[in-house]
């Protein structure tokens, strides 16, 4: 059965890029991203890469540590991280999983056989520091992801599990945000003591929260 948000995620070891690892060890309380490639030396896998570590000051200003995987041998993704760093102009700087024999790909559902029933789709999972799933998403081998939309899933995450607000349509950082309907009025004055605005007595819009 697929993980489903509030799962907890299962633990694992493997061999990485940088070294090996067991997953709940390398997470350790933080937030954290794990996601998977179809294939090494591919070209859409090659640019999301290549992305994902220049994003490396924004994962860390987020509390983020980040996982990638791919079905392949670990010497491969020795020499397909300097293809990376070639093509996309900086190195790799998180681990990468060497999972040939499918192991963690199948644990966390990444294989999905009426598109392929040997590689991955590129699955995302974000996992809370209380170890369950907070986000999942899959798109199939040929669509780059939008690695921006996950930061702001991630800030929108972080900011709902610390207030009793919750973002809408289109949310960035940075801009109103929607009282939840389980918080009454009278504690809403508590919460937001500069007030809000009421379109309808269930859409109480009011600035994010510091």
């Amino acid at each position: 059965m697929a993980l489903q948000i509030g799962d907890k995620v299962p633990d694992f070891e493997a061999d990485t890029s940088e070294g090996h690892i067991r997953f709940y060890d390398y997470i350790d309380g933080k937030w954290a991203i794990l996601f998977s490639h179809p294939k090494n030396f591919t070209p859409v896998c090659t640019t999301e890469l290549g992305y994902t570590a220049k994003l490396k000051d924004e994962f860390a200003k987020r509390g983020v540590v980040v996982m990638g995987l791919s079905v392949d041998q670990l010497t491969d993704h020795e020499t397909w991280a300097k293809d990376i760093e070639e093509t996309q102009g900086t190195a790799l700087n998180f681990p990468l999983i060497a999972d040939h024999d499918r192991k963690v790909a199948t644990l966390y559902g990444m294989i999905h056989p009426n598109a392929s029933d040997t590689m991955t789709v590129r699955s995302v999972f974000v996992i809370g520091p209380d170890k369950t799933l907070k986000m999942s998403l899959n798109y199939p081998a040929s669509t780059g992801r939008n690695f921006d939309e996950i930061l702001r899933v991630i800030d929108s995450l972080q900011l709902t599990a610390a207030h009793k607000v919750a973002t809408p349509v289109n949310w960035k950082h940075g801009e109103d945000v929607i009282i939840v309907p389980a918080v009454s009025d009278e504690e809403a004055k508590t919460k937001f003591p500069g007030g809000w605005k009421a379109l309808k007595p269930y859409l109480r819009i009011v600035p994010q929260p510091k």
